[in-house]
């Protein structure tokens, strides 16, 4: 008689607030039998790595399903979409993933965020550059002082991605001014306040000022929140290689593209999952 073998999440962590390796094979990942245990780890890990686990395109789409509703981008349907500020490879929108190369959070012009993304690399850019950065602000929130807490829950932030532009084209003529202006305002919580009890800070380079607040006392409470989450405690930087796959919780973790060269060809594939919990 044969006995079912259960699979087993094989994890390890990063730091002591972010950050895991996931160890499974392929195969392992592909059945969709260790799913729950991933999502899990993903949201008490808020970035989980997959060391050269060399999916494909379509099995990355694959794995992606396992975990939740697949999100769809554009016309790409179900393939994965290209992360490149090469202008051969991505004409379209290397411009807009300027903004990428700055602490963000995805999706606070929507209301609900997507859950999660899930990056591939397929051309890491020359060691020591081209690091993706990622900042846990669940831990970050939890280790302020609760006197900080209680400054900060229940302020308002707006979000615009024409905040963003002035990180790295600090002088635009009028007509980028112009095209970046007309993307609307979003008010969001500085502290979201999540189904499962837990708060996360949402911050990032579209947050442009704390409702309430002057323009000075609003910078320093965003750029001084911003310092406090991405500081070591609470940041990882991974050092891509062919074949990883990194996944991290959109509901609470910044990220960024850290410095390289855009002629080197760097190339991520992207996967998402769906937001499953608005703003509030």
């Amino acid at each position: 008689m044969t006995v079912a073998t259960q699979t087993v999440l094989k994890a390890e962590n990063i730091k002591d607030s972010i950050g895991a390796r996931v160890l499974n094979t392929k195969e392992e990942l592909l059945s969709g039998g260790i799913a729950s245990e991933i999502r899990d780890l993903l949201s008490e890990r808020g970035v989980l790595v997959f060391p050269a686990i060399n999916f494909t395109d379509d099995e990355q789409v694959a794995f992606t399903k396992t975990l939740g509703n697949f999100a769809f981008e554009g016309d790409h349907g179900e393939n994965v979409h290209p992360i490149t500020l090469d202008l051969e490879k991505n004409p379209s929108s290397a411009e807009y993933l300027k903004g990428s190369l700055y602490w963000h959070l995805d999706g606070t012009g929507n209301d609900v965020p997507i859950l999660a993304s899930l990056l591939s690399c397929r051309v890491p850019s020359p060691k020591g550059t081209g690091n993706t950065g990622f900042a846990n602000t669940y831990a970050a929130y939890e280790a302020l002082p609760d006197e900080r807490k209680a400054e900060i829950d229940g302020l308002r932030v707006i979000h615009n991605t024409y905040g963003t532009l002035f990180y790295h084209t600090p002088e635009p003529d009028l007509a980028k001014l112009q095209g970046y202006m007309r993307s609307p305002d979003t008010e969001l919580p500085l502290v979201w306040k999540h189904s499962d009890g837990r708060k996360s800070l949402v911050l990032g380079c579209t947050a442009y000022r704390v409702i309430g607040q002057d323009d000075r006392e609003s910078a320093q409470t965003l750029h001084g929140l911003r310092d406090w989450a991405t500081s070591e405690p609470f940041s990882y930087s991974h050092e891509w290689s062919v074949g990883d796959l990194v996944m991290w919780d959109n509901t609470g973790t910044l990220h960024r593209a850290e410095a390289f060269d855009p002629s080197t060809g760097r190339l991520m594939v992207r996967t998402k999952l769906e937001g499953e919990e608005p703003f509030n």
